[in-house]
């Protein structure tokens, strides 16, 4: 398996409606190299679920470019971007029962999420049982969905995700139902994935701990990438429009309209004043 780079370029997305159309995105600037662990981090509604849908190819954006490896959503066939779903990209929803089929095995769930990728790619796939090692959930495929607690539900889903071995997994709030050891256990296994089949991975989470466990976590604000956190460090982030966003504790004391001095500061660093008067 071999990761998949994503590239965001001034992505924009509009929700149409007879009441007013929404912009939910408004100029994205990313980069995800292959095999990186990346959270998106903000509040409800600053548009991260709209950015993973579009990476997951659920949407297509706007205006802007979304790329996924070699393939631009905005611009392949529906044929094209069908293949990719079911062969390169695993998408897991929040709420892992929505991901499973309660009534049935894990080990028949992991068998039909490997249905498409199989036709594509026959004697290609890892058997379920390898996969169930992956997540830590070893001996446990013979059970049912509805029988599993709340933490490994979540891993049955993640490996759900896997089934197809895909280079990009996109996971929505897997840890927000979850206590402190169940989260622990899934931020594990998701670890595992990306360190044993180096898959680029990307999760949705309001938990800044998530975002500090997973080593980058991009803040989205208004549509918009905020501020960047590497290693427990926060920055801001230059947009491609020259644009920035300053953290909301810098905002509290300089409202909208407040004129500042941005300045090139020592050692190539920037200095961002209100003007003496």
């Amino acid at each position: 398996m071999t990761g998949l780079a994503v590239v965001c370029r001034r992505v924009m997305h509009i929700y149409r409606s007879q009441g007013g159309d929404v912009v939910a995105l408004s100029g994205v600037d990313l980069d995800i190299a292959a095999g990186q662990m990346v959270a998106l981090v903000g509040p409800s509604g600053s548009g991260k679920s709209t950015l993973i849908a579009l990476l997951a190819g659920l949407m297509r954006p706007s205006a802007g470019r979304v790329q996924i490896g070699l393939a631009d959503i905005g611009r392949i066939s529906d044929a094209e971007l069908a293949r990719l779903r079911g062969t390169d990209l695993g998408v897991v929803l929040q709420g892992a029962r929505r991901n499973l089929l309660p009534f049935a095995t894990v080990l028949s769930n992991i068998w039909l999420a490997q249905r498409r990728a199989a036709a594509v790619r026959p004697g290609d796939l890892e058997p379920p049982a390898r996969i169930l090692s992956l997540v830590g959930l070893v001996g446990q495929g013979h059970r049912k969905v509805r029988e599993l607690s709340s933490s490994e539900q979540q891993r049955a889903a993640l490996a759900v995700g896997m089934a197809a071995s895909p280079g990009l997994l996109l996971v929505d709030e897997p840890t927000s139902q979850l206590d402190r050891a169940g989260r622990d256990e899934v931020l594990a296994a998701l670890e595992a994935i990306n360190r044993e089949r180096g898959a680029t991975i990307v999760v949705v989470t309001h938990d800044p701990e998530v975002g500090e466990r997973l080593g980058r976590a991009v803040t989205i604000r208004d549509g918009r990438v905020g501020a960047e956190g590497r290693n427990g460090r926060e920055f801001a982030v230059v947009a491609g429009d020259g644009s920035i966003q300053l953290p909301p504790e810098v905002l509290e004391n300089y409202p909208p309209g407040t004129l500042l001095v941005v300045e090139p500061g020592q050692d190539g660093g920037v200095t961002i004043n209100s003007p003496r008067t």
